[in-house]
């Protein structure tokens, strides 16, 4: 088992359909010097077949799934970037990483139903954006996140992964 003498630090970056998670996830995981990146949606959508688990569980698998790699990689020394839609799942994954040596950051990323709308458009996903704006208000009102919320309409993915790096109010305590 490798000795690291820094401790790990795990960013978890959420947010609704088309807010840039992706892109922050990206820039944020390449200014890192040894890293992990994790698309979460890669996890969940991995099964082909006729017999597809149903949402809940492909859901709940993805999420077992990202706390196994991501312990994992923790344990190698790697820090680690996660891009995925938490809505109710972030006191589990804080419990999941509670005996490692590590530091979880999280970020909720949100922007106006305009810009979101113009950029699911642009990528060809317009039909997903009722479900980004129910997400964009469940994730704005929940109470959990108030502290994690960052405005990404008006911020290029550098600057938005700089402030992640660098703004204690996206440091989880207790982690």
């Amino acid at each position: 088992m490798p000795v690291h003498v820094t401790k790990s630090v795990v960013y978890l970056i959420s947010g609704p359909l088309g807010v840039g998670k992706s892109t922050v996830s990206k820039t944020l995981a390449n200014t890192m010097h040894q890293c992990a990146l994790i698309e979460g949606d890669l996890l969940l959508h991995m099964y082909h077949g006729e017999t597809e688990p149903p949402w809940e569980d492909r859901l709940r698998l993805a999420w077992l799934h990202i706390a196994a790699v991501t312990r994992n990689l923790v344990r190698d020394g790697l820090d680690v970037v996660i891009d995925f839609v938490v809505e109710d799942e972030l006191p589990w994954f804080c419990d999941q990483l509670s005996d490692l040596d590590a530091a979880l950051h999280y970020a909720v990323l949100h922007a106006d139903p305009d810009i979101i709308s113009g950029r699911l458009a642009r990528r060809g996903d317009s039909e997903v954006f009722h479900r980004s704006l129910f997400l964009r208000s469940k994730l704005i009102a929940s109470p959990d996140n108030q502290t994690f919320l960052l405005d990404a309409g008006s911020k290029q993915p550098a600057e938005l992964a700089g402030l992640i790096l660098k703004d204690a109010r996206f440091k989880i305590n207790g982690m």
